[in-house]
């Protein structure tokens, strides 16, 4: 299993509201892409000093389910709609992941 972790610095301007319709819009898109066996995506809550605004975390079985997600057409409407406005950096990584948990 894989985890991919991405975390995004948003441009000045962006809003409250626009974060809340890119979750809604992430949480919906994975809803329909079987290929994500767990999502999670939200604003950073900011418990530490820095980092970034938003994060999403995505579990896959395979690579090549990472790159049916990250190619899916729900994922780049996401994109188009939100992400390509609101980002003004971007991170990723990914992570093996041996039993399917973050233990």
């Amino acid at each position: 299993m894989i985890l991919h972790l991405v975390s995004f610095r948003f441009r000045e301007g962006v809003t409250d509201a626009d974060v809340d319709r890119l979750t809604a819009a992430l949480r919906e898109m994975a809803a329909g892409i079987p290929e994500l066996l767990s999502y999670v995506a939200g604003p950073n809550l900011h418990l530490r000093p820095g980092g970034m605004d938003y994060a999403v975390a995505a579990v896959v079985a395979r690579p090549e389910d990472l790159d049916t997600y990250l190619d899916h057409p729900a994922h780049l409407a996401v994109y188009d709609a939100h992400l390509s406005e609101m980002l003004a950096e971007r991170a990723a990584a990914q992570l093996p992941l041996t039993d399917g948990t973050l233990r």
